[in-house]
């Protein structure tokens, strides 16, 4: 079991509250979402004379996860706010998040803003999903099917159905103990990776508009006009991010996505460290996995330079040996 020093004094906090606001951040990804709710169902189960309230936009996609809940300003004055896989306070979603009574963090983003009085952060973890199933066990919270089944779905999110290098054996250990309280994992599924006429045409465009650089770096251009074309969010179209991952050579890649007066940036590798690439433009995220945002079109080819450098010394023998 993980060794969070900080895990006993949030188990106090929760015990003294009565009102407790969890939040996450924004554009919430199935990690978020099942932490978010994962964590409210739990405490809901443990202590149900508690008023416990989940905060934040919802991703249409995501809905079969669960509702958000309208709160007011006034209820933070004496609440405890418990904020999960957040890493900057920027990306929190909510405006009142800051103002509770106290502040707690629980992420697995690397620590780069303390925002809160008390914090558990790990990224030795695949998920923030991940280590709200540690801290059930640690806090003695009972988990059932409904919780394990959030729970679940946050890893199986953030680890790309357990592909991706964040899953440990440990990650595997608590999946499988997750699995055991009877979840519908053919339900999880159907439901996470569903797809609609438009997306999957939005895919094809996707997959034919690939370029890749010269040092291994994979980008893909999507502006207002091809999401118009293909009748598509911005928020479907980041999530193709991973399409062409499998491209034989590919080291990272990139894609750009236009949204309203900004430009979603999402970076994913296989080997280089991109993280630092997103926090000069106003991101961050973890060494394999990064977001970021841009202004215009010609900050573009800047993000690709950078991406060349990291990937250029980078060679798969190098790692393997």
């Amino acid at each position: 079991m993980a060794h969070w020093p900080e895990a006993a004094t949030i188990l106090k906090l929760i015990e003294s509250a009565d009102t407790i606001m969890i939040h996450r951040h924004v554009r919430p990804d199935p990690d978020a979402l099942g932490s978010q709710l994962g964590l409210k169902r739990l405490l809901e189960v443990a202590y149900p004379e508690k008023r416990i309230y989940v905060v934040g936009g919802i991703v249409p996609d995501l809905e079969f996860l669960g509702k958000m809940e309208h709160v007011e300003p006034d209820m933070y004055k004496e609440a405890l706010v418990i904020v999960l896989d957040t890493a900057n306070h920027e990306r929190i979603d909510g405006p009142h998040a800051l103002t509770g009574k106290t502040v707690v963090k629980i992420d697995h983003h690397p620590d780069e803003d303390a925002y809160a009085a008390h914090q558990v952060v790990d990224t030795t973890v695949s998920s923030t999903s991940e280590m709200i199933a540690e801290l059930a066990g640690m806090w003695g919270l009972a988990l059932d099917e409904a919780s394990a089944f959030l729970l679940f779905a946050g890893i199986v999110g953030d680890t790309g159905r357990f592909q991706f290098r964040n899953a440990t054996p440990r990650t595997f250990e608590v999946a499988a103990k997750l699995i055991n309280y009877g979840i519908d994992t053919n339900r999880l599924y159907r439901q996470m990776y569903k797809t609609n006429l438009a997306t999957l045409q939005l895919q094809g465009y996707v997959l034919q508009n690939v370029n890749v650089t010269e040092a291994g770096v994979g980008y893909v251009k999507i502006d207002a006009d091809v999401l118009r074309t293909f009748h598509a969010s911005p928020e479907a179209a980041s999530l193709l991010v991973n399409s062409f991952s499998g491209l034989e050579g590919l080291k990272c890649w990139v894609m750009f996505v236009e949204n309203k007066d900004e430009i979603r940036v999402r970076i994913r590798s296989k080997g280089p460290v991109i993280n630092d690439v997103a926090k000069r433009y106003r991101g961050g995220g973890h060494p394999m996995a990064a977001g970021a945002t841009i202004d215009k079109w010609e900050e573009m080819d800047e993000v690709i330079a950078a991406l060349n450098e990291v990937a250029a010394p980078f060679t798969f023998e190098t790692e393997e040996s």
